[in-house]
């Protein structure tokens, strides 16, 4: 199996470069790159707000324990006396 070589030279004499297509093409990947990017950062502030929102609800749940434990020690209280 042998390459036949063209006669010639390089594929650049022969081809045109389209300049404004190359530009519009990188800036296609950089965008694409930035969609990407900014879809991650996007996973990762909701992975935090969903831990935010944990701790805000243990918190909450933790002051209403608190609340019940005391009125129920205030009946208790009454009921004693």
């Amino acid at each position: 199996m042998t390459t036949r070589k063209l006669p010639g030279g390089s594929r650049f004499l022969y081809d045109s470069f389209d300049a404004a297509q190359a530009r519009i093409e990188a800036n296609e990947r950089v965008a694409e790159e930035r969609w990407v990017a900014l879809d991650y950062r996007l996973g990762q502030i909701d992975a935090v707000l969903e831990r935010l929102e944990k701790r805000i609800w243990l918190g909450v749940y933790g002051v209403a324990a608190f609340l019940l434990a005391q009125g129920a020690e205030a009946l208790l209280q009454a009921a004693m006396r």
